[in-house]
């Protein structure tokens, strides 16, 4: 239960139609409590009819993979993609899931659809809406229940089957919606209380059915319960699409999770309308919700690769059904995607500004957070050299979505013979990129910028107090990170410390956050970020950014930070100039990446063996420098990849007490020539 100022400050965040709104959701809850037997009640397949007769299901080719096609696919096979998908639907078929940090966690027979499986916790069967999803004593972690409620694994065994001929996977992906269907019914529980979560499953339940649809298995039984299950999910999300400060990723999840519900069963009741208004709302919220330089305004980068899949899934939905999204929706995806595939230039993945809680749409193989599949896909929608590149080459989810057509196009693309790596400005998401080397060349070198918002609407709730905060990758490897998320509802002290400012590449000014923490997904005051100089050269540059989030002291503050490149040299250094009249304690935060091993030669040096190379940080020498690795108490030297799962790195912090305008200089040199011959983890901060 959060505290009753919590809720006083959320209400100041609200315009007066949208508290209206809220008041009459309220209202329109009672009714439905009153009503919810009435709804229950299983429809027959004439009630749930359209205008034109039949609730049927629409004959997309939303899979271009033909049935049992990898049995004997050299491709499949000399790529291991074969051996990999059976492994992966015998443990789905056994109930057995890997999800967050649980790894092929039985989850009962039948499956236990309500329960947190981390934490052996019962979800409440009560109302839907009436259930307090964020209290961890009432629900346990609400996204351990809800993540195999988005029927993931459904998709696996749809993509085992396809692939394979064997029918036992599409049996076993049938038992298990019928035992979900026997397990939730309409408005009781958890799976029923976010419109989101709710989206997502009429997603994997298009594309499971579009994959099994010869094999079977949906007999005219199942049949009727599922589309009876499919209209309430279309009728309960068209009318609580989320709204006022709440907008954000989730609206674009329930207008996608419509859209292709309603494309797909096309003739249910009201489904043309449902389809009309929810293409409305992703031809809206792909412009509104994205800066025009293709990022997401939520300023989380894990979540732009999350809403960039509903975009494309919806996109290609539409143009197959006959009814093509408009050209700006398609313009503004390819920039979403060239957005991606700049950030990935000097590595693999994105960096991980922001919140992410390893969201993603469709399982089609691959790993998840991987935007090398996506990039291909792109590739082949806009022919583009750059994206093939960027992905790195063919893959799975690719061939899902485009078969072997979609292959040989991949294949006509040109790929540019060495890709140099240029600085970048997305100056309207305020991302720059100073960068140097060739891609996928072993002499890259790449920094990562953040001069942006702290992140959409009043709420910023994905953001992280992280203004002028920077990532470097050399040679292909992480050195310094942003450190992730980890935790959302579990571990409100973890949560806390991952969006602080102290847990980023950066400059806490008297212990304090540059932005006022009001709650796990709310902030008060904001710091206003904005670059001041942008010289980008052809090995590097110059960038300049500044906020105002320190100026709210009784002695205000202004941090502007220089970040200045030149490749030819394999040198960065960062001037951090603390603007102010009086007297501050400061700590300057270098977060390293958990897989570099560090000693401190001398004091404010430090040499890091990063794999390929190394890399020296040579702190000014005001600072007092001291490290932490994998500390609790203090919190600090973590990285946590994913949600729920953090490793122990090493974090280097130098502190100090400034009188007046001071700068700070810190020189970082890249020497891929020498690897360290002997490292000792940071030891942590008595």
């Amino acid at each position: 239960m959060q505290p009753l100022t919590w809720y006083l400050r959320r209400l100041q965040t609200m315009s007066p139609q949208e508290l209206g709104w809220r008041v009459t959701g309220t209202l329109h809850g009672t009714a439905d409590r009153c009503l919810l037997p009435l709804r229950q009640r299983q429809l027959s397949p004439r009630a749930l009819e359209g205008r034109n007769g039949d609730a049927a299901a629409r004959e997309l080719r939303l899979v271009d993979v033909e049935l049992g096609e990898w049995a004997a696919s050299p491709l499949a096979l000399e790529a291991g993609w074969c051996g990999r998908l059976r492994a992966q639907g015998d443990a789905a078929a056994g109930h057995r899931l890997s999800f967050f940090d649980l790894e092929n966690q039985h989850l009962g027979e039948p499956i236990d659809w309500n329960r947190d499986h981390k934490h052996e916790k019962a979800a409440p069967m009560r109302f839907a809406p009436w259930i307090d999803y964020r209290d961890f004593a009432v629900t346990g972690d609400c996204k351990f229940v809800w993540e195999p409620n988005r029927h993931h694994q459904l998709v696996v065994l749809g993509r085992a089957y396809r692939a394979t001929g064997d029918v036992r996977f599409a049996a076993a992906l049938k038992e298990q919606l019928d035992s979900w269907l026997d397990q939730c019914p309409y408005g009781i529980g958890m799976n029923w209380r976010s419109p989101l979560e709710l989206g997502i499953r009429l997603i994997n339940w298009v594309w499971t059915l579009g994959l099994v649809r010869d094999s079977g298995v949906v007999d005219e039984v199942f049949r009727v319960r599922l589309l009876n299950s499919a209209y309430l999910h279309l009728w309960e999300i068209s009318r609580k699409y989320s709204r006022g400060s709440s907008v954000n990723n989730h609206l674009v999840g329930e207008a996608a999770g419509v859209y292709i519900g309603s494309t797909y069963f096309y003739n249910l009741k009201h489904a043309a309308r449902w389809r009309a208004r929810s293409r409305e709302i992703l031809c809206e919220e792909i412009l509104r919700q994205t800066y025009p330089d293709g990022c997401t305004r939520e300023q989380a980068l894990g979540y732009h690769l999350f809403v960039l899949q509903f975009f494309l899934l919806a996109g290609m939905v539409g143009r197959r059904s006959g009814e093509d999204f408009p050209p700006a929706y398609w313009e503004r995806l390819e920039r979403m995607f060239a957005f991606v595939g700049a950030l990935t230039e000097g590595g693999r993945t994105l960096p991980m500004f922001g919140d992410a809680d390893d969201g993603y749409v469709l399982d089609l193989g691959g790993e998840r957070g991987d935007p090398g599949p996506w990039l291909a896909v792109g590739a082949v929608l806009y022919g583009r050299a750059d994206f093939k590149a960027w992905a790195g080459g063919w893959s799975e989810p690719a061939l899902w979505l485009l078969g072997r057509e979609g292959r040989e196009r991949f294949e006509t693309i040109p790929r540019p013979e060495a890709l140099r790596l240029a600085s970048r400005a997305m100056s309207d998401a305020g991302y720059y990129l100073l960068q140097s080397g060739h891609c996928d060349g072993p002499d890259r070198i790449s920094v990562v910028f953040d001069c942006g918002e702290l992140g959409m609407g009043p709420l910023a709730a994905h953001g992280h107090a992280d203004a002028m905060a920077f990532t470097l990758r050399a040679f292909g490897e992480d050195v310094l990170v942003d450190p992730g998320t980890y935790d959302y509802f579990t571990y409100p002290q973890w949560r806390k410390y991952f969006r602080s400012t102290r847990a980023h590449n950066t400059v806490v000014i008297d212990g304090q956050d540059q932005s006022e923490m009001l709650g796990p997904f709310m902030w008060g005051a904001k710091a206003h970020a904005r670059c001041v100089l942008w010289e980008p050269i052809a090995a590097g540059g110059k960038v300049v950014g500044e906020h105002d989030g320190y100026t709210r002291l009784a002695d205000p503050v202004v941090h502007r930070r220089t970040l200045e490149l030149d490749g030819l040299k394999r040198e960065l250094t960062v001037a951090d100039d603390i603007l102010t009249r009086g007297s501050h304690d400061v700590e300057v935060c270098f977060h390293l990446a958990e897989n570099c091993r560090v000693r401190q030669a001398v004091p404010n040096r430090c040499e890091i063996d990063v794999g390929p190379g190394g890399v020296t940080i040579e702190l000014d020498p005001r600072l007092s420098v001291r490290t932490r690795c994998g500390s609790e108490d203090p919190v600090g030297g973590w990285v946590s990849r994913g949600y729920h799962r953090k490793t122990p790195s090493t974090t280097l912090v130098g502190r100090c007490t400034v009188v007046g305008n001071t700068s700070l200089v810190t020189r970082i040199t890249i020497d891929r020539a020498r690897v360290l011959q002997a490292a000792v983890p940071g030891v942590p901060e008595p």
